[in-house]
């Protein structure tokens, strides 16, 4: 468990919200209680981040992507906690 201290959950939340990692129970695995909260900590400052960028009036394109992000995002906050349930860790 030494190498989840390495880890950077700044790269692995930017990753998750462009869609490069799908975030399931099998991904989790290897992650232990204080890993899995400091994920759901930085999968939430990204949230804000993304939302407290201007939002694009004009593109259909950009708004497209935004509201993607945010929606990966969410998607993999439930699965954490979901999976934080089942194992009984307590991520909030």
């Amino acid at each position: 468990m030494a190498e989840q201290n390495k880890r950077n959950f700044r790269a692995i939340v930017s990753d998750i919200s462009e869609g490069f990692v799908a975030v399931n129970p099998i991904y989790l695995k290897p992650f232990d209680e204080n890993a899995l909260k400091t994920l759901c900590r930085a999968i939430e400052r990204k949230q804000i981040e993304i939302r407290s960028e201007p939002f694009p009036y004009d593109d259909i394109y950009l708004i497209r992507k935004r509201n993607i992000r945010l929606q990966r995002l969410y998607s993999a906050l439930m699965v954490i906690k979901n999976f934080a349930r089942e194992k009984r860790y307590r991520v909030y």
